[in-house]
């Protein structure tokens, strides 16, 4: 087997005080937060797209990404791929990965040569999770960069890219469910509209609707017990997405009768996109009893696209696992670096950095949700806010024992109303207080 990181050695656990820039500075998998070790919280993975096949084009400029293998083509450059990534997670300590078919086996001229490339390349990954113990936390397929899904897939005006998409769809989830994959992700890509005036979004909405339930039935056909996952995102590359947010997104499953075989897979960048907060997004999955997994990344806030970048805000990071906590935890979900490094950071150890940077970010969130929860000061607050609805009046509305005419009847007795400061400065600065202490 071919080393393609071969300067780089294991990276270890040095704590805050390392300025080594390939050495863990909070991330320590084996420690034990909140009863588990860190890793089990955090469930680590790999996008095998941005990863191994990001090779640092953008619209403006040609490829930029150092890697060892790029003067290869075709088959050759799949299989060293696999053994790229391999490489990389085991020196990082990653545990699991993530991909779409066309990142992992090329498309071939036809699509009974895309299948049979995939059979080749996924054999060559059975062996090395069997050798390296990585598992596969979930998989998709690409039904959105070829041209024959320039209108959408699913949601295509051509009845023939709707049943090629089904056929990718249907080859993705066996191969998921042949690697062990704990999850299916289905994300929209073009499944929305550039104008109205020449779209029937009923029938496409209908017809995303009839592909998610036949996925379901096959995968409860092959025996597929993971979770199913849809990824909201709002806009790019489609103007306006079908699935723009988590509440987008809850309606549509519940309109359909779907809303029982399917969670959500959560991307920060994609929540800014939406004009929401990464915890605005988790918080109200997290509330529908619909968080399922993140894609674990940041956007630029003074760019209008999905940039894709590797998290480094530490208070969105710490918000995002104080979620996590309330939820119980992620599994069987995880957190997917889908993040690229920047197109000026080419070196192949600029790569292993920016995993670093991205774990040690919410290894310290981490930390800092765990004592927030622990000390309960954000969680007394807000319950202290509330706390009208625990007694008289307030405890008969939330037990829907009372009508408009005792509520009218009550507020003409109470009509001296006072209103207590909602405080949010002072909570900022308690969170601050709280990232900024030590959590040793």
């Amino acid at each position: 087997m071919k080393m393609y990181f071969q300067e780089i050695n294991k990276i270890s656990y040095e704590g805050a005080e390392s300025n080594n820039p390939l050495a863990f500075k909070y991330y320590d998998a084996e420690r034990m937060v909140a009863g588990k070790k860190m890793k089990e919280h955090l469930r680590f993975a790999l996008s095998y797209w941005h990863t191994l096949t990001g090779n640092g084009t953008d619209p403006f400029g040609q490829p930029t990404m150092e890697r060892g293998y790029n003067e290869l083509k075709g088959m050759a450059l799949s299989r060293a791929r696999v053994d790229a990534a391999f490489e990389f997670m085991t020196k990082l300590g990653i545990e699991y990965f993530c991909f779409h078919d066309l990142d992992i086996a090329p498309e071939g001229d036809s699509l009974q040569e895309k299948l049979e490339n995939l059979d080749v390349i996924v054999a060559l990954i059975k062996e090395k999770m069997k050798e390296t113990g990585i598992k596969c936390l979930w998989g998709t397929t690409n039904a959105f960069g070829h041209p024959r899904f320039m209108h959408g897939a699913a949601t295509s005006p051509n009845a023939d890219v709707f049943a090629f998409a089904a056929a990718q769809v249907k080859k993705a989830m066996e191969i998921t469910l042949s690697l062990g994959g704990e999850n299916y992700v289905f994300w929209g890509g073009r499944e929305g509209y550039e104008t109205l005036l020449n779209t029937d979004i009923a029938l496409e909405n209908d017809n995303l609707a009839r592909f998610l339930g036949m996925a379901r039935d096959y995968a409860k056909k092959i025996g597929f017990k993971g979770q199913l996952l849809i990824e909201p995102k709002p806009k790019e590359p489609t103007k306006h997405q079908y699935d723009f947010d988590t509440m987008t997104v809850l309606g549509f499953l519940r309109k359909y009768n779907l809303s029982q075989d399917f969670k959500l897979n959560i991307e920060a960048n994609h929540a800014t996109l939406a004009g929401h907060t990464f915890q605005h997004e988790l918080a109200l999955a997290r509330v529908n009893g619909m968080l399922g997994s993140i894609d674990a990344n940041q956007g630029d806030m003074l760019l209008g696209w999905d940039t894709d970048q590797f998290p480094t805000n530490i208070y969105d990071a710490t918000l995002c696992m104080y979620e996590v906590l309330k939820n119980g935890g992620i599994a069987p979900g995880g957190l997917n670096f889908d993040a690229k490094v920047r197109r000026g950071s080419f070196k192949p150890d600029d790569l292993f950095i920016s995993y670093i940077v991205g774990m040690d970010t919410f290894a310290k969130g981490l930390l800092v949700a765990d004592r927030l929860l622990t000390d309960g000061v954000l969680e007394d607050f807000v319950a202290g806010r509330y706390s009208s609805y625990m007694v008289g009046i307030g405890k008969k509305i939330v037990e829907g024992t009372t009508d408009l005419e005792e509520l009218a009847e009550y507020a003409l007795k109470h009509d001296t109303i006072e209103l207590q400061s909602g405080r949010q400065e002072m909570l900022e600065d308690i969170v601050n207080r709280y990232i900024y202490g030590k959590c040793e």
